[in-house]
């Protein structure tokens, strides 16, 4: 008997719609990650790019738990001596791109390197109800009722 390895020829990509309102993003994290890489499926290569493609909308209306939402910092740097900074999960889910705050916790999740720069791209997150991928007619993925504690009111 021989392993099965998917070809980057054969596998077909489904479109996934999932509605992050009131979803816990380390939860939601977890689900997408899985799906980008496409470890759902019994065909799973890991060096291949198998997974779905995903549409994230109302990512600004996540939820995070504790006091994550005050106590969580992002960090970045410059590139210049003493040129680190600094911002709180807050501050981005009220200012102009709170749909960052679900992109880096995915981003976090995939591997390292070229596939996960490729699978990355699988990913597309909206802050609104609204996203232009309606062509595609996405399957909706209620995430909420994977898990009762994927849910949180705010």
């Amino acid at each position: 008997m021989t392993s099965f390895s998917a070809k980057p020829a054969e596998v077909q990509k489904k479109w996934v719609l999932i509605d992050a309102k009131g979803l816990v993003v380390g939860r939601l994290a977890s689900i997408i990650a899985l799906r980008l890489r496409g470890k759902h499926l019994p065909t799973f290569t890991p060096h291949v790019d198998c997974g779905d493609n995903v549409i994230v909308i109302n990512a600004d209306k996540v939820v995070l738990t504790g006091r994550k939402r005050d106590q969580k910092v992002y960090y970045h740097h410059t590139g210049y001596p003493g040129g680190i900074k600094e911002r709180t999960a807050k501050f981005i889910l009220e200012g102009r791109f709170p749909e960052r705050v679900v992109e880096k916790a995915v981003e976090r999740m995939l591997p390292r390197g070229p596939l996960g720069r490729q699978q990355l791209g699988n990913l597309r997150v909206y802050g609104g109800a609204d996203h232009p991928h309606a062509a595609q007619t996405p399957v909706t993925l209620d995430v909420g009722a994977l898990n009762r504690k994927n849910v949180r009111s705010a």
